[in-house]
């Protein structure tokens, strides 16, 4: 008979610690045999593309069929990537400065990369903006992000040293001031709406759901940098349940500042669902998109875009009361072939 360890691995090409790990937590909780799990888990994987990740994250051991199959997984979330985005035209999306560039008209603000520009347009950006994000061009998740206040340092020539010489390249961008509204949630990040599109095959952007992005402790707003999500309804911007962090922590109201998530309508929301569907056209090569959208003094403006949206935060259990998970929204926004 053959190692049920190796025959598991093969099976889900996966981690078999991890994929161990996850069906013993699931049986502690359920009761239910390993065996069963895992073969459960194995129909999962080839019926809805539901890796052992998605069937823990949401406990699709406790749904239906019927249920499961509302589920955007990874399986799909890649097929999604795979047939709308086309990976020659992913370092647009990739380089913060490339982006930017592409972008520029939906961020109204300013924004210079350090290395590879004349030191002296460096300096000048630096005696405008006297305090301004630095971004490493390639990062992720909010990582190596920081606030610059030009007074923390003896001189600009002092920090230029500092920017140029940290073994990477930084793109540096003009401070957004974020509307009043917004600041009333949560002030020390720049908290931004993630809606995702789909640009179909005829050319006509849908936009499939949306996500409120809020910062608590820290400048950024990532889900895995310490921030939480909630889910928006994408056709009228209200935040419609409450926060959650990565530690299952769910808030009614901001922990710093006492003021409600849920029932929170976005100002200009027709406005930011405009600005998305222009900017679904700059790159027609990219058709998948999640955008993240801050909600400035002077309007919707973008932050930057993801050629490779995630799909997990959309529908946790914590916000999936019904049992029902997003995937029909995609399905409703697949052009009927004629």
């Amino acid at each position: 008979m053959p190692n049920i360890k190796y025959v598991i691995t093969r099976a889900l090409n996966m981690d078999y610690k991890m994929l161990f790990t996850k069906i013993n937590n699931i049986h502690k909780k359920t009761k239910k045999s390993r065996i069963a799990i895992f073969n459960d888990m194995r129909k999962c994987a080839l019926k809805y593309g539901a890796g052992y990740m998605d069937y823990d994250l949401f406990e699709m051991y406790n749904l239906t069929d019927e249920e499961r199959d509302t589920y955007i997984t990874r399986g799909r979330n890649n097929a999604l990537i795979a047939k709308y985005n086309n990976p020659e035209y992913n370092y647009i999306f990739r380089n913060k400065y490339e982006f930017n560039k592409r972008f520029k008209k939906y961020l109204k603000r300013d924004f210079i990369k350090v290395l590879d520009t004349p030191k002296e347009d460096v300096i000048k950006f630096m005696k405008k903006h006297q305090v301004f994000m630095a971004k490493p061009i390639t990062g992720t998740c909010g990582k190596g992000i920081e606030k610059i206040n030009i007074k923390d340092y003896k001189s600009l020539e002092e920090l230029y040293a500092y920017l140029s010489g940290k073994g990477m390249n930084f793109e540096l961008e003009e401070l957004i001031e974020q509307s009043k509204e917004v600041n009333k949630i949560y002030a020390g990040s720049i908290n931004t709406v993630r809606i995702v599109t789909i640009l179909d095959e005829e050319d006509v952007p849908h936009i499939i759901c949306a996500y409120f992005r809020i910062g608590n402790g820290k400048y950024v707003d990532n889900f895995n940098s310490g921030g939480m999500v909630a889910p928006v309804n994408e056709e009228t911007g209200e935040v419609i349940d409450k926060a959650i962090d990565k530690n299952k922590n769910l808030y009614e109201v901001h922990p710093a500042t006492g003021t409600k998530i849920k029932g929170f309508k976005f100002p200009d929301w027709e406005e930011a669902l405009k600005l998305v569907k222009e900017a679904t056209h700059e790159v027609p090569e990219l058709r998948y998109v999640g955008w993240d959208v801050c909600f400035s003094k002077v309007g919707p403006v973008l932050v930057e875009g993801n050629e490779f949206p995630g799909h997990d935060i959309y529908q946790l259990p914590e916000h999936t009361h019904n049992k029902i998970g997003i995937w029909p929204k995609f399905t409703k926004a697949f052009p009927t072939k004629k």
